[in-house]
């Protein structure tokens, strides 16, 4: 559509789409009955013929646009062919596919009880580096691909050219507008930061070569100025940084040589370009919608196309294929649930007969990307990323520079909690909870919790049996710290990164727990249940949910039951100790974190704004930075489920680590 001028979101565009769709899948079954008089009758054919046919005739019928009355055993018309944009030509072809398909299999049948036919994809068009995507609108007119043993490259859609070519514009337009999407790839001639003003910084022709080389492939200007590309010992010898600079992902190479940020993003744009068209010179306003792509483009990219339209591009081509179409509607970033509920309500009435969502960046390792993720010197204030802590009262976002704002953020998150739970947070003396008992390794534990009337968990009880006095007073001790860390506040997400994975004996297989089949140690085993039940940490489980049948009893605020029913749980706030609790107790999954009383009515805070701001500051933004380092490095930026380690490169379809051999799931 792009190289024929046609918008994506367009009737002429849904109308061609429907044609081209009518005639490949109305020849597929034309072919599968040919091939069936070849190979011979099959005796299962004559079982499902009737309803075969009536699949058929039903395609046939949506070719000729036939009324709603005419249709056989459905409760909704689905959309014909739209005379007015589809192509003469095409509807002839489709018509006259799928009369031959109608007339071969009442003869032959078909080659089995149903054809298989292939649904409009760009799943594979991305995996085979195609410019056009099928069905699927481009991803974005410059696109970054993960590669299989780690790294990445740049992919451009070659079509715009063409495209500006069938809109008549000239040569020196057409190069014009390129230019200014894709950018020049060179520093030479660049404004502001060039080889010349990196000369006179100290840079040598053979670092300024180094720069050269990774310029193609840069998503930023500031992406090639780094340790890795340059070499630590130059960059500590002839431009005087120190380790610790190097060492920080929040270190902008470019700022520090003295570039101003309106500098840095006029040689970023020649250099790398927009990456997108809107404002490119030349081009005419009312050509924009035709380079639409599924996401906006680049960093000052604003338009993309609707994820309503990829809807109504399946439901032209849904009348005239069996199966579902293999095609994702994509949604932006900011898309709400609402959003969500919607897609799926006017998929249903368009009659598709499968739906897949993919809201961009919900997966760190996306194959693709249409800009620099983790961008902490973005100057676009509606591009910037969120400050490493949220101010907890208001959640305001810090409003000052990126580096300055992680900073005091964390300063305010730690003065906040610092007043707030210096104060321990007493458990109810009646609460709720549940015992988990399990063999790890041979060793058999029991797991114990105390929770608030809220339903979060507030305290744990850990019992080794047959274990000398030694190890279960280490274990009892440890209880009493976690319980009283969870009671003074600390998040549980905390204890779960801290103690997640660590190794030693007892540990190996698991017995008794019906999600959790192997651990590396007690802790992990303790803190993966507790992650999942409390957390919902579905990620952790060995066993999925849909694996086991739904009748636990779950626990809620209101109207739940204790441990047993009229007696009381005798159990301290301050630790763990051997009381006594009846085997399978409710389960409880609970992800809200407990509330924590402020000293005054004017000051309130809950420590799921804690839990949340901390989770930020102490666990999101270290991941964010270590995800950094790994990508500057080649790596994915996804964490090693086994090692804990950021050495994840691409692997087939999947991931593996370099550090432990892990795979997650290819061999």
């Amino acid at each position: 559509l792009m190289r024929m001028g046609i918008p994506y979101d367009s009737p002429e565009g849904r109308g061609i789409c429907a044609a081209i769709s009518a005639v490949m899948t109305g020849e597929t079954y034309a072919a599968s009955a040919e091939m069936a008089a070849e190979l011979g009758a099959f005796s299962r054919y004559e079982d499902n013929k009737e309803a075969m046919l009536r699949v058929i005739r039903n395609h046939r019928r949506a070719a000729y646009n036939a009324p709603a009355a005419d249709y056989q055993g459905l409760t909704r018309t689905p959309k014909g062919l739209d005379l007015k944009f589809c192509p003469a030509y095409l509807v002839e072809s489709a018509r006259a596919s799928w009369d031959r398909a109608l007339e071969l299999g009442d003869k032959n049948g078909f080659r089995n009880a149903q054809a298989t036919v292939i649904a409009p994809t760009g799943t594979i068009g991305l995996l085979m580096d195609c410019d056009t995507t099928g069905i699927e609108p481009d991803y974005s007119l410059v696109k970054f691909k993960k590669l299989a043993g780690g790294g990445f490259f740049k992919i451009v859609n070659s079509s715009v050219p063409a495209s500006l070519r069938e809109l008549a514009y000239t040569s020196a337009e057409i190069q014009g507008i390129v230019d200014y999407c894709l950018g020049r790839q060179t520093l030479k001639g660049a404004p502001y930061i060039n080889h010349e003003s990196l000369s006179a910084k100290g840079f040598t022709p053979e670092t300024l070569a180094k720069l050269e080389n990774t310029l193609g492939n840069a998503f930023e200007l500031q992406f090639a100025f780094n340790k890795y590309t340059l070499g630590e010992e130059f960059l500590k010898r002839n431009l005087g940084f120190t380790a610790e600079q190097l060492d920080d992902p929040l270190f902008n190479m470019l700022t520090a040589l003295g570039f101003s940020e309106r500098e840095i993003r006029a040689a970023n744009n020649y250099c790398c370009g927009t990456m997108t068209l809107e404002g490119a010179p030349y081009l005419k306003s009312e050509h924009l919608a035709i380079f639409d792509c599924a996401n906006k483009c680049g960093h000052i990219g604003r338009r993309y196309i609707h994820h309503r339209a990829h809807i109504g591009m399946m439901a032209a081509a849904q009348p005239f294929i069996s199966g579902a179409i293999s095609k994702t509607i994509n949604m932006p970033a900011e898309s709400s649930i609402e959003d969500v509920k919607n897609s799926y309500l006017e998929s249903w009435e368009s009659m598709l007969k499968a739906v897949a969502l993919y809201r961009d960046g919900s997966k760190l390792s996306q194959p693709l990307s249409s800009k620099l993720e983790l961008d902490f010197e973005d100057s676009e204030p509606e591009n910037q990323p969120e400050p490493a802590a949220v101010l907890i009262q208001d959640k305001a976002k810090v409003e000052s520079a990126p580096v300055a704002a992680a900073d005091a953020g964390r300063e305010a998150f730690n003065r906040v909690v610092t007043r707030y739970i210096a104060e321990r947070r007493k458990l109810p003396q009646r609460r709720l909870g549940y015992t988990q008992k399990a063999v790890v390794g041979g060793h058999k534990i029991y797991l114990r919790t105390g929770e608030y009337d809220d339903g979060t968990l507030g305290e744990i009880f850990l019992d080794m049996h047959r274990e000398g006095a030694a190890f279960r007073s280490i274990m009892n001790c440890f209880a009493i710290a976690v319980s009283l860390g969870l009671q003074h506040g600390v998040p549980l997400e905390e204890f779960v990164d801290a103690f997640l994975f660590t190794r030693f004996e007892p540990n190996g297989m698991v017995q008794g727990n019906e999600k959790i089949k192997m651990s590396t140690s007690i802790t992990d085993y303790v803190f993966r249940e507790l992650a999942i039940t409390y957390l919902g940490r579905t990620d952790l489980e060995h066993v999925s949910h849909e694996d086991i049948r739904g009748d636990a009893v779950v626990g809620t605020k209101s109207g739940a039951t204790p441990f047993v029913a009229g007696t009381e749980v005798p159990v301290e706030d301050t630790g763990a100790g051997n009381t006594a609790a009846p085997a399978d107790p409710p389960r409880r999954v609970v992800s809200k974190a407990p509330s924590v009383a402020a000293s005054s009515a004017q000051e309130q805070l809950s420590v799921g704004d804690i839990t949340g701001a901390a989770s930020i500051t102490d666990n999101q933004a270290r991941m964010a930075v270590e995800a950094r380092i790994a990508r500057l490095k080649g790596y994915e930026g996804d964490v090693c489920g086994e090692c804990g380690s950021f050495t994840l490169v691409r692997n087939g379809a999947c991931l593996k680590c370099m550090s432990c051999g892990a795979s997650s799931g290819c061999s």
